[in-house]
Formats: C-alpha cells, sequence, structure tokens
C-alpha cells in the first residue's frame, strides 16, 4: 500500500435526493435497493489504527450516497478522532438529511481548524431543488445553521446553471449572513439537459488535454466506497461495472501513452500545472476567518 496520508470515505450508497445527473441516477448497475452502510469494521479491514493515526485528513464525500445518511457516519468520524487527535475531519453533503441534534454534534465533534463540511447548495429556495431533487429547503437551512451555531466550519457550494445564475450574488450574501466560511461556485462538469442549461458568460472548467498529473498521487489519497471496496480514487471508483480496484500499478502505464486511462485523462489531465479537478472553482470566497 503506498504512505497515504488523505482516506476518502463513501460511508453509504443511500440519499434522498434524486439529482438527475447523479451516479444514483445515471449508473445502470446501480441498484437503489441494495443498501450500503460502511462500518468501522470494513474500514479496519484496509487500515490499522497505526496507518489511522498516521493520516492528515480523512473526508466523507462519494459517489452514490450522502454521508449524513450513513447509519455509522457518526461513530466513523468519532473513531478516526479518538485513534488520531490531530486529524482534520471533512464532509460533503446536500444537507437534509438527520435532525438538527446530530449536525449540532457534528459541529462539536468538528473542532479542529481545518475541519469542514461542504453543503453542496445550487441556489436558494426556489431554484436548489431544480437540481437537488427531494432536498428539502427548511430541513437543510434548519441543519446548516446547526452546525455553524455548534462551532462548525461551513462551505456553501454552488453549481452554476442558466436558471440559477442569477442567484449568485445573493446566495453568497445568504452564506455570509448565515455565518458559512466559504462560498464557491463552479459549472457543472456532468453534462447539461433542457432544464439544467449552461449559464451565460460562465466557462467550462475541464482543462484541455495534457499530461496526467494524478491528484492521487499528489495529496497521497485512497477511496473506500459503501461496499467497504477500495480504490485509487472516487473517479475511478465512480461506475458500478467499471470500478477499479488496483491500486495505480495497471493504470499508471498508461498516462504516456497515446491512450491514457479516460478517468484519469477527463479528471486530471493539465495544463500549466492546472487540471479539470484544481480548475474548477470560477468564485472562491473566505467570507469569515
Amino acid at each position: 500500500m503506498r504512505s497515504i496520508k488523505v482516506l476518502h470515505i463513501e460511508p453509504t450508497d443511500v440519499c434522498q435526493a434524486a439529482c438527475p445527473l447523479c451516479a444514483r441516477e445515471t449508473d445502470v448497475d446501480f441498484n437503489k435497493n441494495n443498501k450500503h452502510h460502511l462500518g468501522i469494521e470494513s474500514i479496519q479491514q484496509h487500515f490499522t489504527d497505526q496507518a489511522i493515526a498516521q493520516l492528515d485528513k480523512m473526508f466523507m464525500c462519494g459517489n452514490y450516497g450522502d454521508p449524513a445518511a450513513g447509519y455509522y457516519t457518526m461513530d466513523i468520524y468519532k473513531y478516526f478522532r479518538s485513534v488520531n487527535s490531530k486529524i482534520t475531519l471533512g464532509m460533503n453533503t446536500n444537507g437534509a438529511v438527520q435532525t438538527t441534534f446530530w449536525w449540532h454534534e457534528l459541529g462539536k465533534l468538528f473542532n479542529k481548524p481545518q475541519d469542514y463540511c461542504v453543503f453542496s447548495i445550487d441556489g436558494l429556495e426556489d431554484t436548489n431543488s431544480v437540481y437537488r431533487q427531494n432536498v428539502n429547503w427548511k430541513k437543510l437551512m434548519a441543519n446548516a445553521e446547526a452546525f455553524i451555531a455548534a462551532g462548525g466550519s461551513a462551505h456553501w457550494d454552488m453549481l452554476v446553471y442558466k436558471h440559477n445564475q442569477h442567484q449568485v450574488d445573493a446566495c453568497q450574501q445568504l452564506a455570509q449572513d448565515l455565518g458559512f466560511r466559504w462560498f464557491r461556485a463552479k459549472v457543472s462538469k456532468r453534462g447539461f439537459t433542457d432544464r439544467l442549461e449552461f449559464p451565460v458568460g460562465w466557462q467550462p472548467s475541464v482543462v484541455k488535454q495534457g499530461p496526467i498529473a494524478c491528484h492521487v498521487l499528489k495529496e497521497k489519497s485512497m477511496y473506500i466506497d459503501a461496499q467497504g471496496r477500495v480504490s485509487p480514487c472516487c473517479w475511478l471508483g465512480a461506475r458500478q461495472k467499471d470500478f477499479v480496484k488496483d491500486d495505480l500499478k495497471t493504470i499508471k502505464p498508461t498516462w504516456k501513452t497515446d491512450s491514457p486511462n479516460p478517468v484519469c485523462q477527463t479528471t486530471c489531465s493539465s495544463n500549466k500545472s492546472k487540471t479539470s479537478f484544481t480548475n474548477q472553482w470560477q468564485r472562491e470566497v473566505e467570507l469569515h476567518v
């Protein structure tokens, strides 16, 4: 195993939302009825306490589920912090799962300077659900406020489409008023539909093809999905049928050929030190220090 410093965990493949371009909706091999909740024991099959103690960061996101929907999410965070008191903890969520009490507890647990929770909010009350379908706005706002009130550092990430681009400034102001630390906005790389149109005046975040600048090798990271399977990164583990279990040994040699791994090419092709991943944010503002 490589020397891992960052661990990305998908604690569950359960989510209440139905975002139309999410793998939950587009992957024909994904079965919503087969619900998985990752437990600490599954993680320990790959990572000993000694390995956890050497990590710099552990965050939860994934491809199919929302971390807040995981049965053991809070237990996993508490376990990692108990083994490694200095570790940075993070999460990405739609924010409308669980109770305000749960979020208040998470805010108290995320008490280190670099701990954070990214709330993916794509507009205001009248537009967020155009993409974040089935996400209850009032529940989302209450949960975010509970997390912030408990001392948690909240980040507002916004996907910009034609239907919500007029609200970017208002979303940034609301984030400021609610106590979010960061506001970021970008154009989706997942594609567009009749209802989800490309925003006028914005630029695609995809970098032109070039040498592979692997994000995994740079940050020394690894990914564990909700079924306990290990992959180099969430992009290589993004599809059920094509889930990549090997740790780059069969992939890296393709980078210097005429046919590099297509996932690596889409995500980590570089141009003047930028990749599609590092170049994605078109607005990034620190609101509170």
